[in-house]
């Protein structure tokens, strides 16, 4: 049991695990209007806007890669005052933008207004609420606590992609979305205002929490060849994911499989997202983290190979994507996990921040270069492509793994949580 700290009389009081429900179910409710949503409205967007499914698709991207502009200043946002104000007025923002999206009427306006919903999206979903929930909890608890908040958020398509059908076809498109504006604004906003806060911090933490305390933690992680080994795993198993995610349907066709059989073994890879992620939190008490994900990447590499072999058949087909979609949702915990316990909780939204941009660049190009390789060689070269990838992202998680962490007061929290059972950061009541 953790011990208690008074600090000024007063018994700080642990919020840890309401943050987290709230922030379980705006994850949801964010990613299913926000981004989900999109693949349902895709088809009719275009016929209203009398243009192809290609230049409203060419939305999305922009989208995402004006989150990735906002990563880094997000974070620091975070590390310097936490999540509530950021993500109260990331929602209400996001709200409005929905609205908006729901009475463009022309290209230019669509593209303006999914960059918007880009931007606010970068303030609200799993990275910020990742950040708000590493500040509160010691590595004895984080791992369960991000893993329910993906686990509940990990739903969110199959909760979101058939409402949106549903609003769509009883009310249109436009109208749609204003349904989903409400129930976004309606959830999110009272949730991040009224929930959020910072967590109680002692005065050792405090002096860590200055400005030029987190620049040294910041410069020190950017020094340091782990976190470039970090970069080049993360980044090379997001563009695996996001390849596999895009071609998979037309993979299983090209092989004769119906167009319904395949849609519906790559709506598997969400369902085995949530498995990964219980399996990587579990393992972890015994297994070293880095093991356990370099083992896994290198069983998607695997598959990805052996499914150009074996899926002509539904069976092999099944088979090759459940042993791939294992991995498909453990980046999303290996990643705030690997950080914070390298480098301390002082500066991880900022850390986290740097990272998340190379990493949603290459979601965001990696689809165009599988197009091109299948346009040059068809889905083998596709594939093997998605290997390599999963294969340099298990040697990058271990690379460098047994050095020691470059931040001094970071290992300190390790040895402070290893002798007294909480977190260096912050003492909270049990």
């Amino acid at each position: 049991m953790a011990a208690d700290t008074h600090v000024g009389g007063h018994r700080p009081v642990f919020h840890g695990w309401r943050i987290v429900a709230a922030l379980a179910i705006t994850q949801t409710v964010g990613y299913g209007t926000l981004y989900y949503a999109f693949a349902v409205l895709l088809q009719p967007m275009a016929t209203t806007l009398h243009t192809s499914t290609t230049t409203v698709t060419g939305a999305l991207t922009a989208s995402i890669l004006a989150g990735a502009v906002m990563a880094v200043p997000v974070g620091r946002w975070l590390d310097r005052h936490g999540g509530r104000a950021l993500m109260t007025a990331g929602s209400a923002a996001a709200t409005g933008l929905l609205v908006a999206w729901s009475q463009v009427s022309t290209v230019i306006q669509l593209y303006a207004v999914l960059i918007g919903i880009g931007l606010t999206s970068a303030m609200v979903q799993y990275e910020a609420a990742f950040a708000v929930v590493v500040s509160w909890f010691d590595p004895g608890r984080r791992a369960k606590a991000l893993l329910a908040i993906t686990i509940v958020a990990g739903f969110a398509s199959a909760i979101f992609l058939p409402l949106t059908g549903a609003l769509v076809q009883r009310y249109g498109w436009q109208h749609a979305l204003l349904v989903l504006a409400a129930l976004h604004g309606l959830i999110t906003v009272p949730l991040h205002g009224l929930v959020l806060r910072r967590p109680p911090y002692t005065p050792v933490a405090a002096k860590h929490r200055h400005p030029a305390a987190r620049q040294a933690v910041v410069a020190a992680a950017l020094r340091d060849g782990r976190f470039w080994a970090l970069a080049v795993a993360f980044v090379a198993h997001g563009a695996a994911m996001t390849t596999m995610t895009v071609h998979l349907v037309g993979f299983l066709t090209s092989v004769g499989h119906p167009v319904t059989f395949a849609a519906t073994v790559a709506g598997l890879l969400g369902v085995l997202s949530v498995t990964g992620r219980l399996v990587l939190t579990g393992a972890q008490r015994r297994i070293r983290t880095t093991t356990v994900v370099a083992a896994v990447y290198t069983v998607q590499a695997t598959a990805a190979l052996a499914l150009l072999a074996v899926s002509g058949s539904r069976a092999g087909a099944i088979a090759g994507v459940i042993a791939f979609g294992l991995g498909f949702g453990i980046s999303s915990l290996a990643s705030p996990a690997l950080l914070a316990d390298r480098y301390g909780t002082v500066a991880y939204a900022t850390i986290a921040g740097i990272l998340t941009v190379p990493i949603t660049l290459s979601r965001a190009g990696a689809p165009l270069g599988a197009a091109a390789l299948h346009t040059a060689g068809g889905y083998v070269p596709v594939l093997t492509a998605v290997s390599a990838a999963c294969l340099i992202a298990a040697a990058g998680i271990v690379v460098k793994a047994s050095t020691p962490s470059p931040v001094p007061h970071a290992s300190a929290a390790r040895a402070t949580v290893t002798a007294t059972g909480t977190d260096n950061a912050y003492i909270t009541k049990p």
